[in-house]
């Protein structure tokens, strides 16, 4: 079956295929403001994202998949982080950005493509501007600003069904002494030295100089590393007006083409069933999480327990829960270590013939909607199917697979590894434990504790823990 997701613009599941006649899929997605660590919300986007390009590559191949994502590292906030700081634009956003990209490779997301900067393209979203302005969209603000005309694209508001009532409500909190209608939004924002400090760039001609405005940077870079038409966009539900909203309209005025064929947007997280907020002591970073004791690749798997285009709420019990399932996850991989360890790194591309096997139920139920709780359950369901010792070479390459989809590196537990060859020796003595054949769960303890391990055993399961070095 193809890839169906909803499209955000038409209210209704859609086929991804790529458009150009190259046959590459061109996908977008908006990143991280660089001026403070990324929280678990962001992230919660960026994995669903993840898993989406792991999609994507699976049904068209790695080589015919472009994923660009954006950084934005000038806007109000890195500004206003640099005037805090007392210290440069590129200092101050080098170390966030540094940060974003030690924490997305702790939670196994691939890194995009091309990941472009606001300020590496400054060149490119003044000549967008310049071609708004002379095709009558944009306008010269009396500081020198320039703004873009919403009244000059009738199509304003489709993708958020935002109504003009509501645009001028949204939007009242805007100066709009400088504009020609209060929704108009910024373009370029003219120098203001006491709150800019020495951040500008010359404008587009007859405009101050300054920076750009917030929405401009993505169709810039869009159209310079994508080119006019994209085959997917995508980001959080909070993104969709205005940000997208305005990155429609200043795209397609400018190109005179439709701007992206598909939109598809994640929805919030909620941590303890509300919004997350320092002042209620609810607010997470990876790096919050893994001080109390969890992995990253526990968050990887808190983050898809739900429905992407649901909020998810997200509690430390969640965090339990996903430790557990990852424990589940290990020993079940280890019971295919013969047929899996032979296979488990390879690329996908290398896998795409592998027999039929219960467990492509998951890359089904990701096909559909990216539905990564029903991929999850499946993957389980289909290890309980298998529990009894019927697991075929199909089997262990489907499971690899449908990992590998996930994202799901069951190398990583916590602040220590455990080899599979390790967990394949405690499953031995597991079972024989369980066969009480006592004098062989000896032996292998024995092994184990040989090789560095302790196995603790409880009524219903065991924990492996590396013998501390005396």
């Amino acid at each position: 079956m193809p890839i169906q997701l909803f499209d955000s613009l038409e209210r209704k599941l859609k086929s991804l295929a790529p458009s150009h006649t190259d046959g590459v899929f061109r996908f977008y997605n908006c990143g991280p403001t660089v001026y403070a660590p990324a929280h678990i919300g962001n992230f919660r986007t960026f994995v669903v994202n993840d898993v989406l390009r792991r999609l994507l590559e699976l049904e068209f191949g790695a080589d015919k998949v472009k994923h660009v994502r954006n950084l934005t590292d000038v806007d109000d906030r890195t500004i206003g982080q640099t005037q805090k700081e007392k210290r440069p634009l590129a200092e101050i956003t080098k170390k966030w950005t540094d940060k974003f990209h030690a924490d997305s490779d702790a939670l196994n997301c691939l890194r995009p493509h091309v990941e472009p900067t606001a300020t590496g393209h400054i060149r490119e979203q003044v000549d967008m501007i310049e071609v708004l302005i002379e095709n009558g969209n944009a306008y010269r603000a009396p500081d020198g600003s320039v703004y873009f005309k919403i009244a000059s694209f009738p199509e304003y508001g489709a993708l958020s069904r935002i109504k003009e009532r509501e645009l001028k409500v949204t939007n009242s909190a805007f100066d709009a002494d400088h504009k020609d209608d209060i929704g108009d939004f910024a373009l370029w924002k003219a120098y203001k030295p006491e709150e800019d400090g020495d951040v500008q760039w010359p404008g587009p001609r007859t405009a101050a100089a300054g920076r750009p405005g917030w929405h401009i940077e993505c169709s810039a870079m869009i159209k310079k590393h994508l080119g006019e038409t994209i085959d997917l966009h995508t980001g959080g539900v909070d993104l969709l007006f205005p940000h997208h909203e305005n990155e429609i309209a200043q795209s397609q005025c400018c190109n005179g083409t439709t701007f992206a064929r598909h939109w598809y947007h994640s929805e919030h997280l909620l941590v303890d069933g509300t919004t997350m907020s320092k002042s209620k002591g609810n607010y997470y970073t990876l790096s919050d999480l893994v001080e109390k004791g969890y992995s990253p690749m526990a968050v990887r798997y808190a983050l898809l327990m739900g429905h992407p285009r649901k909020q998810l709420n997200f509690t430390l019990e969640s965090m339990h829960a996903a430790e557990s399932a990852l424990g589940t996850l290990r020993k079940a991989w280890a019971r295919f270590a013969t047929t899996a360890s032979a296979t488990a790194n390879k690329p996908l591309a290398a896998q795409d013939s592998a027999p039929v096997s219960r467990l492509d139920r998951v890359i089904d139920a990701l096909r559909d909607d990216l539905n990564t709780p029903a991929a999850l359950g499946g993957l389980f369901t289909a290890m309980n199917e298998i529990s009894d010792g019927t697991a075929t070479f199909a089997d262990s390459v489907a499971f690899g697979r449908a990992l590998s989809i996930l994202g799901i590196d069951l190398s990583e537990k916590q602040n220590f590894s455990i080899p599979m060859e390790i967990f394949a020796l405690a499953e031995k003595r597991w079972a024989a434990k369980q066969a009480k054949d006592f004098a062989a769960a000896d032996t292998l303890r024995k092994e184990l504790a040989t090789a560095g391990w302790s196995m603790l055993d409880s009524k219903t399961d065991y924990k492996l823990e590396p013998l501390k070095k005396a």
